[in-house]
């Protein structure tokens, strides 16, 4: 057995009440650029002390983001450019305080508590919701990761790799990155595709497409001309599903913790953040502005197929470089997307079963841990080298349960940073509070939508706006929602000190959740057990719906 000394953690003492399951979480931050001991407590006066702390504290930001223009993201962009040009670029600049908003959560909760999402959920909601949020990861996540080797197969063909040759080695690659029982090691792999997908500018740069033009519409809000309003709508919501998946809050969280970041490097993390956005927003204008140039006026504009063919459409019209670099970033972004998306299921079931659950272990000390990745990898891989294997359907799957789970995650996201017990004086701001709960609403309406639209192809466009207007009901009712935070987080009060939330900031940066046992029990109101309620019965319904429809196709294909 490894020692914790030779993990680079210390033992845990009374002096470690904090909530964290696996004594490997705490220690030395061992960041793929740098280290910051565990006992190096001291103020960042410098420029340079505080540039190498925030070297050491790279990787979670920057990883998830890049990690979301995933294999996904290709396709949707792609299809936004050749279907309908640079107009709805605004979309992309709309989302970007959307996933700030969402994912600092995240990131607060993870290294104020020491406690995955997951976790935090059947803790504070109960079973139910536990088992719930586990499960539908879980099976969205494996579908994911399909569409991820459904990646890298249509960009290695492009280049000439053998399907079986390249998902396999991709699938080796992935699973050994992550294997080593080194945490810095599988970061400065990540890092390392965090790089790759910077191949994106080289590809605008030989591109070129009118810069002037990309501004304007990445700043103008407009609907495409003569384009039928159901076809956009569903194209948006495609963009908001790609951008802001559920797997993205479970992985953030539990690899802040994995990364040992405590709330003293909160600001750190949060800049690291930001700058995942941007590259984010980078490719992803990159991508759209690239194809839709290239295709504007060709017969195959308007005619989206999937990523691979955009490929052949970049080299056919821009030349034999464009095309090669497009694949070779669609293949690093499916990498790390399937990396990402694995672990982010890995760290949820040892997380809700208190098993052990974290990169700095071998793949002997953590057996259940490193199973689930490797079999989720595995069996992905294997999906996509089955001949006939309906990958267009399963893609729409994924589309419809990462619709259709959203909002919920975005809901209990909000609950838990209301939380004082569990976030103390870490807690929401009203102001975010009320963003968010605007975006929930927003998100809700657009799952029904999405919803509606796999279960009736046929969706008129009357149908769309009237489920918009219907979405003004939703709106109010989640306006009310604030005031359902506000009472909640006043039930939780009683338990803490009435002062907590000026305590000084001296305070402020060591305050951890207590363990979990000494957390009081949630208290949550009659209106928040009846709001909860009817979230529930949308998903019990839409997903038994969304289920059925996805067997009758597979049936009857």
């Amino acid at each position: 057995m490894i020692s914790d000394n030779e993990l680079g953690e210390k033992p845990m003492t009374h002096q470690d009440s904090t909530a964290v399951l696996d004594s490997a979480h705490i220690g030395d931050i061992r960041g793929a650029l740098g280290t910051i001991r565990r006992d190096d407590t001291g103020a960042r006066h410098t420029w340079r002390e505080r540039l190498k702390t925030l070297l050491a504290i790279l990787g979670p930001g920057l990883i998830v983001m890049v990690g979301d223009n995933d294999a996904g993201a290709f396709s949707t962009y792609a299809q936004m450019g050749q279907n309908y040009g640079t107009t709805l670029l605004w979309t992309l600049a709309l989302l970007v305080p959307v996933l700030y908003v969402n994912q600092e959560m995240v990131l607060r909760l993870g290294a104020v508590t020491g406690v995955g999402h997951a976790r935090l959920i059947l803790e504070r909601f109960g079973k139910f919701w536990g088992a719930f949020s586990v499960i539908d990861l879980f099976l969205l996540n494996a579908l994911t990761i399909v569409t991820e080797f459904i990646g890298i197969s249509l960009g290695m063909e492009y280049l000439g790799v053998p399907r079986l040759l390249g998902v396999g080695i991709s699938a080796l690659c992935i699973i050994a990155a992550a294997s080593t029982g080194s945490f810095r090691r599988f970061e400065r792999f990540s890092l390392i595709l965090v790089l790759g997908s910077l191949l994106l500018i080289p590809l605008f740069v030989l591109v070129h497409p009118p810069m002037h033009q990309v501004i304007h519409d990445l700043f103008r809000i407009a609907m495409p001309a003569h384009a039928r309003l159901s076809d956009v709508m569903l194209l948006i919501i495609g963009i908001v599903g790609t951008t802001i998946a559920p797997w993205q809050l479970f992985f953030q969280q539990s690899y802040v913790i994995d990364k040992r970041i405590t709330p003293r490097f909160i600001r750190y993390e949060r800049l690291d953040l930001w700058l995942g956005i941007i590259l984010v927003l980078i490719g992803a204008i990159a991508i759209t502005a690239c194809v839709a140039y290239a295709f504007a006026g060709k017969p195959e504009a308007s005619h989206f197929i999937d990523a691979g063919q955009v490929a052949v459409g970049l080299a056919k019209y821009q030349g034999k470089w464009p095309g090669i670099l497009f694949a070779i970033a669609l293949i690093d972004a499916s990498i790390i997307g399937a990396a990402a998306v694995s672990l982010s299921t890995a760290y949820a079931i040892g997380d809700v079963l208190a098993l052990r659950h974290s990169l700095h272990r071998r793949p002997g000390e953590a057996k259940a841990f490193y199973a689930v990745y490797v079999a989720l990898i595995a069996v992905a891989a294997a999906l996509v080298l089955i001949p006939g294997m309906p990958l267009g359907l399963l893609t729409n799957a994924v589309q419809t349960l990462a619709g259709i789970l959203l909002p919920s995650a975005s809901v209990f996201l909000l609950l838990l940073c209301n939380d004082k017990a569990v976030l103390g004086p870490w807690v929401n701001s009203r102001a975010t509070n009320l963003f968010t709960a605007a975006v929930v609403s927003v998100l809700l309406v657009l799952s029904v939508i999405l919803t509606a639209s796999v279960l009736f192809p046929d969706i008129s466009e009357n149908t769309i706006l009237d489920i918009l207007v219907a979405g003004g009901l939703i709106a109010t009712l989640v306006a009310l929602s604030h005031w359902v935070l506000r009472t909640y987080g006043n039930a939780q009060s009683d338990e803490l000190m009435p002062d907590l939330l000026a305590v000084p900031e001296s305070e402020k940066i060591v305050w951890r959740m207590p363990a979990l046992h000494l957390l009081a029990p949630a208290a949550v109101s009659s209106s928040t057990r009846l709001w909860m309620g009817a979230l529930r019965g949308y998903l019990v319904i839409a997903v038994v719906m969304v289920v059925i429809k996805v067997v009758h196709l597979a049936l009857a294909g």
